[in-house]
């Protein structure tokens, strides 16, 4: 912990109180932090935007990365009012976030109505034993498009 953890968390968990209070979607709430500096700040809008990837952890991601003027946000801190769920977890694994704080735990927001255990349960599965249903075709054409990026001189790796 440093001494700015309690402040940035503050932060998170008042961006959630006012998404609630201002009905504008989940309780839930987030900051950027880099260099003792929030670059990014995001709430759940999922149901006022019907984009169900609009959790406060992706949209205090997008923001951040906008602020820097890049996709990785390596050095950076991500705290946020709740334990994010697998997508958001995985968006910090994207960004290249250093390090998480939360307050929430999953079993906290499970008892609030928002359960992520079946999330967890499919991610954890096989491909083939997850709920949604997957066929791999077009295989030949789709490992042209690598090789094609594999070769290409002016990309931007990530």
């Amino acid at each position: 912990m440093n001494s700015q953890d309690h402040e940035f968390m503050q932060a998170a968990i008042d961006l959630a109180l006012q998404n609630v209070q201002n009905h504008t979607g989940g309780p839930f709430g987030s900051v950027v932090v880099k260099d003792g500096e929030i670059i990014g700040k995001g709430v759940n809008t999922v149901t006022t935007t019907n984009d169900p990837t609009a959790h406060a952890e992706v949209v205090a991601i997008r923001e951040a990365c906008r602020h820097v003027g890049t996709f990785q946000l390596d050095g950076c801190t991500l705290y946020t009012s709740c334990e994010p769920c697998p997508m958001c977890l995985s968006a910090m694994y994207w960004a290249r976030i250093d390090r998480l704080v939360y307050a929430c735990s999953r079993e906290d927001a499970a008892c609030a109505g928002f359960d992520d255990a079946w999330f967890y349960a499919q991610v954890s599965l096989p491909l083939h034993e997850q709920e949604i249903k997957s066929n791999q075709i077009g295989r030949e054409a789709g490992l042209r498009v690598f090789k094609a990026w594999e070769e290409d001189d002016e990309k931007t790796p990530y």
